[in-house]
């Protein structure tokens, strides 16, 4: 039975969803999670003794926390263009009239908790993200897909996000559905890495575009069930071996749970194999490992079967979970599989409260013991977006246009890193921006929570990470290695140990976390309220929302620079540089030329890539180029190519850094016969300036700013006649800061 105080908590508030006012009454599991402190050792990574996964489903990062404080949400400042020219996040009306920005799902007037998604496969994702044009979202999903919650709606989730950790630069790994991205997940790759290895682009046979390998049969179930009462699975009665059926051929390459065990490292998947959505939350059940599991056998035995199970059948993983933490027989590494109704799924029957007390219970049971608590690591993340909108530009892999020309350039080989789409019925007939052969990804972001006790404090961290991030932490913390994992995805994605202070963790301020478990009344009261104004955006569009306000900010491995130069001929040319500590990509989005595919640049630490831009090919020398990269890094270069050939003052702008101090500087070289001066101008975070810098001839200047009071964040153009440059992000010490102060300021206006 549930705490006392956790069953009355609404039923002592003035309302199901004003019950923020009684954030007092809280179970004393979830202080526990706040307030025990974490086991520090060594003060390293090998602190961490166990590590609890739990993926939910279904849900888009701006969906959830487009409006949270101190994330990059709705109030971002530099969102990319549409090919209308207006921001990404006015999306076109393919029924005509005004584009259509994001909207609330109001839980005070409809059912907005329960139910209401979008189409999430991989044709249709593939065609609303449009190569990176990002501009087809309501054409090929529907107006829900712009639908987002407030805290009001969300407590719970968001007060877990206010207490620990949220990565707001956490991606899917691949632009379709749910099982590509739960195989990649549980392994490490969705499509064959021996074929990538040998530079050879997957087909339907090597790899996962759609769900196909995760669900079992149904007509080899028994009496239909997943596997039978005891947890021993199916006999097959041809050879009175246990096995399932599956559609589809097996994967042969390791998993996790293959690894871990191959390394002697204690694994086990709490889970009701009766309940999992048809199979569909396991992706294991993808691999020849799993599917081939016999009774006695390792993988089985902690990957296949239930837990105790009640005299009704109900299968109670929870509570061998809890048992474990209680009697310290936590494995090393766990996965929790959420049942269908609990799993956070628009179409989950007890929707986002169900799943928030489902969370609240994964938690309940590891602070069950807080000696186990004090060295474990929780992840809870979401296997895709469900076609949610999500604003921020996907870090992927170059495009190729309808042309064949790839869009970008790497310094990590791409071969094999695509999806041959020539086999099989995978694309839209609408979808014709590109040809056959189409990036894996990465995709949206998804929400991340690190909960644990060397990451309270209501941090965000906006790092790059992905699906293989959580098997790069694996790698991290047990010395073993996930040979799926490709080079891109190693050069691009973190391993979320920058999530985590193991030096120094232990804070005695800890906020509070909602109560719960009164979701069935939310539920109820919900599925009395109409659905349609969920589903669709209002008649009168609603502006754009976000807090205001900071939160702490993890450090970030990035040191990123782009510059341009001026070649004869009208060509310009952009340089891309990485002197940080984890690989970046840079998108590159051509305002003259919205209707093209922005170009994207993979670039590995210590590397860099040059491209040209030929502004005489009917620009006349125009030019102006948007330059994006992680956590807010923006440059933009506008001018005429050509008029610069005449001019006697031709300044090149070059941004630097100075980590030691957190300050930036900037050096304008005169490559021209004559003097001349730029302007430089703040366009936020400070209100001094603007300065003039005076270059002679074959010469430079430099300017330096100070940006202490701005938490190391900047921005500023400089202009020289029809010359404009505009640099903006924040400059990385190593150290933690806080987020962007100026977000969503500009909204309030």
């Amino acid at each position: 039975m549930k705490n006392t105080s956790r069953r009355d908590f609404f039923r002592t508030s003035a309302g199901a969803l004003g019950a923020a006012s009684a954030l007092g009454m809280i179970p004393p599991s979830i202080r526990k999670a706040l307030a025990v402190e974490a086991a520090v050792d060594t003060g390293t990574i090998e602190d961490v003794k166990h590590i609890v996964i739990l993926m939910q489903e279904n849900r888009s990062f701006d969906h959830y926390f487009g409006t949270l404080r101190g994330v990059r949400g709705f109030g971002d400042r530099f969102p990319i263009p549409l090919a209308s020219g207006k921001p990404v996040f006015y999306q076109p009306n393919p029924s005509g009239g005004a584009e259509i920005p994001p909207f609330r799902r109001d839980s005070r007037v409809a059912n907005a908790l329960i139910g209401s998604g979008t189409p999430h496969n991989f044709p249709d994702q593939q065609a609303a993200w449009n190569q990176g044009k990002m501009d087809r979202w309501i054409q090929f999903k529907n107006q829900a897909t712009m639908g987002f919650y407030l805290r009001e709606d969300i407590p719970f989730q968001f007060a877990l996000a206010d207490a620990f950790t949220l990565c707001d630069g956490y991606h899917c790994s691949i632009l379709t559905g749910t099982d590509p991205n739960r195989i990649i997940f549980w392994s490490g790759s969705n499509f064959n890495p021996e074929l990538r290895q040998r530079g050879i682009n997957s087909t339907d046979t090597d790899s996962e575009p759609v769900n196909s390998r995760c669900w079992p049969n149904p007509s080899r179930w028994v009496a239909g069930r997943e596997q039978q009462a005891d947890g021993s699975g199916q006999i097959d009665p041809a050879t009175g071996a246990y096995n399932y059926k599956y559609t589809n051929n097996a994967f042969k390459w390791d998993t996790l749970p293959d690894v871990l065990q191959k390394a002697g490292i204690s694994w086990h998947i709490y889970q009701n194999m009766n309940n999992n959505w048809t199979g569909a939350m396991h992706g294991c059940l993808a691999f020849e490992s799993f599917r081939t599991a016999q009774p006695g056998s390792p993988i089985y035995e902690h990957g296949l079967t239930g837990g105790p199970e009640a005299a009704d059948g109900a299968v109670n993983f929870l509570a061998q979970l809890k048992h474990d933490v209680i009697n310290g027989t936590l494995p090393q590494v766990s996965w929790v599989l959420p049942t269908q109704a609990l799993a956070e799924h628009p179409g989950s029957s007890e929707g986002v409260a169900g799943a928030a007390d489902f969370i609240a219970d994964v938690l309940d049971a590891l602070t069950a013991n807080p000696a186990v608590w004090s060295r474990t690591v929780l992840f809870v993340t979401f296997d895709e977006n469900d076609g949610f909108f999500d604003h921020l530009a996907m870090p992927a892999v170059p495009s190729y246009d309808a042309g064949g020309n790839l869009m970008g350039k790497s310094t990590v080989p791409l071969d094999g890193e695509y999806f041959d789409a020539s086999v099989g019925s995978y694309l839209n007939a609408n979808d014709t921006t590109s040809g056959k052969i189409r990036p894996w990804g990465l995709s949206s972001r998804v929400p991340m929570y690190v909960v644990s006790p060397w990451s309270k404090g209501g941090w965000v961290n906006s790092q790059v990470f992905d699906h293989t991030s959580v098997g790069r932490f694996l790698e991290k913390r047990f010395g073993i290695t996930v040979e799926a994992i490709s080079p891109w995805h190693r050069a691009v994605c973190g391993d979320l140990t920058s999530c985590l202070d193991f030096a120094t963790p232990n804070d005695p301020v800890f906020p509070a976390l909602p109560d719960t478990s009164n979701f069935p009344a939310i539920n109820a009261a919900q599925r009395l309220l109409p659905t349609a104004p969920v589903t669709t955006a209002p008649a009168t569009p609603q502006p754009l929302y976000q807090e205001t306000g900071t939160r702490l900010s993890r450090a970030l491995p990035y040191e990123l620079h782009t510059s341009a130069r001026i070649e004869p001929r009208g060509l310009v040319s952009l340089i891309f540089s990485n002197t940080g500590e984890q690989g970046a990509v840079f998108h590159v989005y051509d305002k003259l030329h919205l209707d093209r595919i922005p170009r994207r640049y993979t670039v590995e630490a210590g590397k860099q890539l040059q491209d040209y831009w030929n502004t005489d090919a009917g620009d006349g020398g125009k030019y102006e180029l948007w330059v994006y990269s992680t956590n807010g890094f923006v440059r933009s270069f506008q001018g005429d190519a050509l008029a610069h050939d005449a001019a006697g003052f031709k300044p090149e702008v070059q941004v630097c850094y100075e980590p030691a101090n957190g300050q930036v500087y900037l050096k304008v070289h005169n490559g021209g016969t004559a003097a001349g001066s730029v302007t430089v101008t703040a366009n936020a975070y400070r209100t001094d300036g603007p300065w003039a810098l005076d270059v002679a001839a074959g010469e430079t200047g430099t300017l330096h700013w100070n940006l202490d009071d701005s938490g190391r964040w900047y921005d500023f153009t400089v202009t020289a006649g029809a010359v404009e440059r505009r640099f903006a992000g924040r400059v990385e010490t190593g150290k933690p800061g806080v987020s962007d102060p100026a977000m969503a300021l500009h909204l309030t206006a």
